[in-house]
């Protein structure tokens, strides 16, 4: 045989061997039925919401005004919240200090006057967030949360000359409602608060 010719013979076997080893590699398999995998979801852990001095409120309260109030939210969640936050009928108590530990003489939780903003005579009434807010989840950037909810305290017109100059611990929050999800986490310190 001429060069040529082995040459032509050796490229083609070569080729035939490639093909057939591509043929051999794609084949298509199948899965046999019921095939699966396993996932699991997070647990729900309680948003915990508590009052801080910090940012100072603009909004102060005076008989017949609204003011601001100053929270902290953390979310011990693996996933973000984005919250609700309702509304009580229970006044607040006084305090001569931003501590919050030594009561104000006459301005207790049967005479302040104070209470959240919009409260109704129904514990738990809801009040939906003007914008939402999204706590980051847990050890996350902005988690906690610190928020000013503004004019969503007020100070009734009876109230008291005691609950002057006074720091106020607004009565517990009761049924926030959070939807998890994949938010983007609201920037602390945030501003908020419910008009109705």
């Amino acid at each position: 045989m001429s060069a040529r010719i082995k040459i032509v013979s050796a490229v083609g076997g070569s080729l035939l061997v490639a093909v057939g080893a591509f043929a051999a590699t794609n084949w298509v398999v199948g899965l046999t039925a019921g095939s699966s995998a396993e996932g699991q979801s997070a647990t729900i852990a309680n948003l915990t919401i508590t009052a801080v001095a910090s940012p100072s409120p603009a909004n102060l309260l005076f008989p017949g005004n609204a003011g601001d109030a100053v929270v902290t939210i953390a979310n011990p969640n693996p996933y973000p919240a984005t919250i609700n936050l309702p509304t009580s009928s229970i006044q607040a108590g006084g305090f001569t200090t931003s501590a919050l530990s030594t009561a104000q003489t006459g301005c207790s939780t049967t005479t302040s006057g104070v209470t959240w903003n919009f409260a109704t005579g129904t514990s738990g009434s809801s009040h939906t967030l003007t914008t939402v807010l999204t706590v980051g989840a847990s050890g996350a950037a902005n988690n906690p949360l610190v928020v000013t909810l503004t004019n969503d305290a007020i100070m009734a017109t009876a109230s008291p000359a005691a609950c002057a100059n006074t720091f106020f611990s607004m009565p517990s929050l009761t049924g926030v409602t959070a939807t998890g999800g994949s938010a983007t986490s609201t920037t602390s310190p945030a501003t908020d608060g419910w008009t109705s």
